[in-house]
């Protein structure tokens, strides 16, 4: 594996971790849990997006993407999907 599996593998399992996380948050706190979840994703959006804009052209390549594309998705307000 290079480098960058190691990251997505380690991004992947925080991201499986915070979605377990979120469920049990969400299950405690009724309606609530609605707006936060939005909150949640809207924050991770930001900070995804802004990681895509410092990715180098290998780590580009090697999900697919072209700078330009990750340029667009980068520039993106986090409310946008």
């Amino acid at each position: 594996m290079n480098g960058l599996s190691d990251v997505r593998l380690t991004l992947h399992s925080q991201e499986l971790a915070t979605g377990q996380n979120n469920g049990t948050r969400e299950a405690g706190m009724g309606n609530a849990s609605s707006d936060l979840s939005r909150w949640d994703r809207f924050w991770r959006r930001l900070h995804t997006r802004k990681a895509l804009l410092a990715l180098t052209a290998d780590q580009l390549k090697d999900i697919g993407l072209t700078r330009e594309q990750a340029r667009e998705e980068g520039l993106k307000p986090f409310w946008r999907i």
